[in-house]
């Protein structure tokens, strides 16, 4: 992922990925691409989740000490 990569245009770009394997749009010269591409991206929005509810979890922790 670069640096301006958010969530949500992961998230698209993944839900893309999956209409196109669904649909059985994705040629099989290209499936293990489109299959790579979204496990990239899966875990991109894992991280991105875990980092996200760590920070809210330091954030209240500091609310409740004040």
């Amino acid at each position: 992922m670069n640096a301006h990569t958010t969530y949500e245009s992961a998230y698209q770009e993944l839900q893309q990925i999956a209409r196109e394997i669904e649909s059985e749009s994705v040629s099989v010269d290209v499936l293990a691409e489109k299959v790579k591409r979204a496990a990239e991206l899966i875990t991109y929005c894992q991280q991105k989740l875990r980092s996200t509810e760590a920070e809210v979890a330091k954030i209240i922790e500091q609310m409740e000490q004040k």
